[in-house]
């Protein structure tokens, strides 16, 4: 919306604190869930009552489409309501309502205002409606209202409205700054670097594991019989068509893959002709042609320029193509050189020069032959495309005959894929997983949402290249799988455990010791380990050697202490901290000066947002919940 850009006041920290507690999702944690009761009483065309004040049913409805298309522009596709509710934008716009609501009726009680001739200088001072000369104009100001669908009473009452909203902030946040305690807490965190001595132990460290008994086996899946249900899987059928899919590039004659290549040969398979390019400069074109005679007379191209204090450096103009070289003159001369030669004199557009080539890239066309399947393929494709949406119109004739699948496949001599059991992760009861659908996870999801029996629409492919029909044919239900299904693995999970067991017991002694004043070397021979260093280690660091839960660890052992931590491969890391360091904080650096204010910004928000939520309680906020579905378009049963 144009008020987000053109809103001076928005330009100043408190504008911008203000606009990222309204549009953010910091008071959507608290705005809306567990508020007031759902209630129906108070009018059909309103979504939600704060305090003494209503929320629209349209009012809702424009919020909730603007941010629908904010983020269609942001993430350059198109959003679709369904997608935004997903993503909570509705919840997201109710909350920014209902936040902007408690605001307003804040200052009302605080019998805030704005004065005429402050709005009044803020239009004319606004950058955005002034014309070429800097000064305000009626027209563009009014031109601007217009396309945004303001008109001017509106947009004055959202400048007020801003501005009051602003105040509030200024009053309840104006001069907190982040203490310098928390400051150095977050330098601390930030900078602080740790080194440390370490030994890993692999599962073969715990030893000999005798196989368990049934009864050991039994009991450990008793106790965790939770872990062992079986997950709602699917079976379906699927029929998809593409461009790609339907492309027979065997079908494509030689001449209309040379006739394609012949039409982008070009720009798709030609690499220009590339030369390097030197340039000596004259005052004028006297001395720009004694000193090519000079050349023609035995002088070298770099004799000349040492002459004239041409450092090697700035010799070389760079490697261009044809079409890269600005200058005409200069490009003629150049691409007129063979190798190593040198211009006669050029008056370019910094005046005469000489010029000299000394590298020359010929021009490389790929040959059909080497292309010549790609061609195919693409024009096979591109054929195909036309073809999509006839071959989808007839399949959706088929369909509406309540044809199977299966039959429709062998009709249009399309193949029908079968899917399944799968889970909603594509993991099949054996552990493999199902390779991707066509469509991908909408697809998948698609699956999940439907039913046997239930006729489905056609799921469309990004940027329009397909479609895809499924049928669900199979539904098994999650359930609670017996001992004999999962003995296998009930058994691998117990050996991990047991593994894991011996281990953490394992290096609790080795921590013990090393705690008691052992010697890292000593203890680490004594267990038959490998000594390893790791040193500048960051709290926020990533190292392929040391996983986020080892630094993390790392950092909460204290320095001269050790410690031991679980890695992926179901072994250990014993390590010791052998030091700790941090530079010291010096609060004059710009660094620290950013910091502060970031941080002083965090506690702002904070403090704000704990404010709004106190006068949202004060006021109190019930919601039409079965408005604001229909303000959204969302499901109303």
């Amino acid at each position: 919306m144009m008020m987000t850009g053109i809103r001076k006041a928005g330009q100043s920290f408190f504008g911008k604190l203000l606009i990222f507690v309204l549009f953010g999702f910091l008071i959507f944690s608290f705005a809306i869930w567990g508020i007031g009761d759902i209630f129906q009483g108070y009018g059909r065309n309103s979504v939600a009552r704060v305090g003494k004040a209503e929320i629209g049913l349209e009012q809702m409805r424009t919020a909730f489409q603007n941010d629908v298309q904010t983020l269609t522009r942001q993430q350059r596709r198109q959003i679709t309501p369904d997608m935004a509710r997903a993503l909570g934008l509705d919840r997201q716009a109710l909350s920014r309502l209902v936040t902007e609501s408690v605001l307003d009726q804040t200052a009302q009680s605080l019998r805030l205002a704005v004065s005429d001739e402050t709005i009044r200088n803020l239009i004319l001072d606004d950058p955005v409606f002034r014309d070429a000369s800097g000064q305000f104009s009626a027209a563009r100001f009014n031109e601007l209202l217009r396309s945004n669908g303001f008109t001017e009473a509106v947009y004055v009452r959202e400048q007020r409205a801003t501005i009051l909203r602003q105040q509030i902030a200024e009053m309840v946040v104006g001069a907190v700054s982040a203490p310098g305690a928390l400051q150095e807490l977050g330098h601390r965190l930030r900078n602080e670097r740790r080194s440390v001595t370490l030994a890993r132990l692999p599962p073969s460290a715990a030893g000999d594991i005798p196989a368990p008994t049934e009864a050991q086996l039994r009991t450990f899946f008793d106790e965790r019989k939770g872990a062992y249900r079986a997950p709602e899987r699917r079976t379906a059928e699927i029929l998809a068509i593409s461009a790609d899919s339907l492309a027979d590039a065997a079908a494509v004659s030689e001449a209309d893959a040379r006739a394609r290549y012949e039409e982008i040969k070009t720009q798709r398979f030609t690499t220009p002709e590339t030369r390097t390019i030197q340039q000596i400069t004259f005052p004028n074109a006297e001395e720009a042609q004694a000193a090519r005679a000079r050349i023609e007379a035995g002088e070298t191209f770099d004799a000349i320029a040492a002459e004239r204090q041409v450092a090697a450096a700035d010799l070389t103009l760079g490697t261009f193509t044809r079409t890269q070289v600005f200058d005409p003159v200069v490009r003629e001369a150049a691409f007129a050189l063979t190798q190593g030669a040198v211009s006669a004199p050029a008056t370019s557009a910094f005046g005469p020069v000489l010029l000299r080539v000394t590298v020359i890239q010929p021009e490389v066309v790929r040959a059909f032959e080497d292309v010549a399947a790609e061609l195919r393929t693409e024009v096979a494709t591109s054929r195909a495309a036309s073809r999509v949406t006839e071959i989808h119109d007839r399949i959706e004739d088929q369909r509406a005959g309540a044809k199977p699948l299966a039959e429709i496949a062998r009709e249009f001599n399309l193949p029908l894929r079968g899917v399944g059991p799968i889970d909603n992760a594509l993991r099949r009861p054996d552990g493999t997983v199902e390779q991707p659908l066509p469509g991908g996870d909408p697809t998948l999801q698609a699956i999940f949402r439907s039913d046997v029996g239930v006729d489905n629409e056609a799921i469309r492919l990004p940027r329009d290249t397909g479609y895809v029909w499924y049928d669900v044919t199979k539904i098994d239900q999650a359930r609670e799988q017996t001992f004999d299904e999962v003995k296998a693995q009930v058994e691998t999970q117990w050996r991990a455990d047991e593994v894991a067991t011996r281990l953490s017991a394992r290096t609790r002694e080795l921590v013990e010791r090393l705690d008691k004043g052992e010697a890292f070397d000593a203890v680490a021979a004594s267990a038959g380990l490998t000594i390893e260093q790791a040193t500048e280690i960051g709290r926020q660091e990533q190292r392929p050697d040391l996983p986020a839960n080892v630094i993390s660890l790392i950092f909460g052992t204290l320095a001269g202490r050790s410690n031991s931590a679980s890695v992926a491969d179901d072994g250990r890391v014993l390590f010791r901290v052998d030091s700790a360091t941090m530079p010291s904080y010096a609060r004059t650096t710009q660094e620290a000066e950013n910091f502060a204010r970031q941080l002083g910004a965090s506690v702002s928000e904070d403090i704000l947002a704990q404010y709004i939520a106190q006068r949202q309680a004060e006021l109190g906020v019930t919601i039409n919940e079965t408005a604001f579905r229909n303000a959204t378009g969302g499901a109303t049963n």
